[in-house]
């Protein structure tokens, strides 16, 4: 049971205190489960990230289900995934009621420039540190840089580009 509260304890705090959608998250999320639990190790978090970067859905809850999962079974998911759902959903019915009245505030919209910058260093961070732990070999960073050009210059289907990083990653490795 005290699992399943520090599940939801952790996800809630990273549903509501990440702005910026799933990648923002991913720094709070890896400094709680590997870092403040010990949950996993840097590697499982690596896979737990490409699995749910494949499955469809947003990367922040299928990581919370898989992470719930590996800690707790499936009520781990089920927890881990109402954690970080909630708050969002809390919030944003809150905003609903609201939102038609400050629109048009320049107030609102400074915030949210702020929080934009915020969600951008956020997303750089979560990159850097699955970069480091990723790119252990020339082979890692060969499939990295192909994959990458053939995405964003080559407009190469992401769903292609995963199935060919992993025969790619059959060849190399």
């Amino acid at each position: 049971m005290g699992a399943l509260i520090d599940l939801f304890v952790s996800f809630f705090k990273i549903g509501a205190f990440s702005f910026g959608g799933g990648y923002a998250m991913l720094p709070m999320i890896q400094e709680e489960v590997i870092e403040v639990h010990r949950w996993i190790t840097m590697a499982e978090y690596i896979d737990i990230l490409a699995i749910a970067e494949m499955t469809p859905g947003p990367i922040a809850i299928n990581s919370a289900t898989f992470l719930g999962y590996k800690v707790a079974g499936i009520a781990g998911s089920a927890v881990a995934t109402l954690g970080v759902v909630l708050p969002s959903f809390i919030v944003m019915s809150f905003i609903f009621h609201f939102i038609f009245r400050f629109k048009s505030s320049p107030y609102v919209d400074w915030i949210l420039k702020g929080i934009r910058s915020v969600v951008l260093g956020l997303i750089a961070v979560a990159a850097f540190s699955v970069a480091i732990s990723t790119f252990v070999d020339i082979q890692s960073v060969l499939i990295a840089i192909v994959l990458f050009y053939l995405v964003a210059f080559r407009n190469f289907n992401p769903i292609y580009a995963i199935i060919l990083a992993g025969v790619m990653g059959v060849v190399l490795f």
